[in-house]
């Protein structure tokens, strides 16, 4: 049994691993992705748009709702933004900083930051710093998800504390939900993504048109 028990030990035993961890491994194998991202905020409009990803770190985003038609593309090798709000092949064309008002989402986030793997990043620092705990199984667009829920380990009153709680797939630990709570578990924030392709092709110019 001493040979089976190394053998465990040298490749790891996935059932017991951190599946943040295990999530974070996943996106760094990756090339790219494409999704559909719905995202829900308190007092602010649903935004649905399609988001596409390629390292070493190419963002193109297509709105759907609102702004429908609005471009925006980031290039990681100049670190600036062009947006098209009227479409690729209307002007006006712009071009700026990722940090501009502009071009900046709900409660502030920068396009240049705005792929999982920031967000993977981001709940594992909450994670460090507090605790991990599951949720079970359950289904998210059509396909089956394991829950965990993120606490900061600040301590004093539970009902006080703002949390996560993020939906990873199955087969793939991508993240198909993340929920941010407020006091008294309130939801802030959720934002769904559906119809995901990981190491998806691209035209050649998709990044560059």
């Amino acid at each position: 049994m001493a040979w089976f028990m190394l053998l465990l030990a040298l490749l790891g035993t996935p059932a017991s691993s951190d599946p943040l961890a295990e999530a974070q491994e996943r996106f760094r194998a990756l090339t790219s992705y494409r999704v559909t991202v719905r995202l829900s905020a308190e007092g602010s409009e649903q935004h649905v748009l399609r988001y596409f990803y390629r390292k070493p770190g190419w963002i193109r985003i297509e709105f759907i709702r609102p702004h429908p038609g609005l471009v925006l593309i980031y290039n990681p090798d100049t670190r600036r933004v062009r947006v098209w709000p009227f479409g690729l092949n209307h002007l006006p064309r712009l071009n700026l900083a990722p940090d501009n008002p502009l071009v900046r989402g709900p409660h502030g986030i920068r396009v240049d930051q705005s792929d999982v793997g920031v967000l993977l990043e981001s709940l594992r620092e909450r994670q460090a710093r507090g605790s991990l705990a599951s949720l079970g199984r359950g289904e998210v667009a059509a396909r089956p998800v394991a829950g965990f829920e993120i606490r900061d380990g600040t301590g004093g009153n539970p009902s006080s504390t703002h949390y996560y709680r993020v939906w990873l797939a199955q087969d793939s630990r991508f993240p198909l939900r993340v929920e941010r709570f407020g006091t008294g578990g309130r939801l802030l924030e959720s934002v769904d993504m559906a119809d995901v392709e990981i190491d998806t092709p691209f035209p050649e110019r998709f990044f560059t048109p």
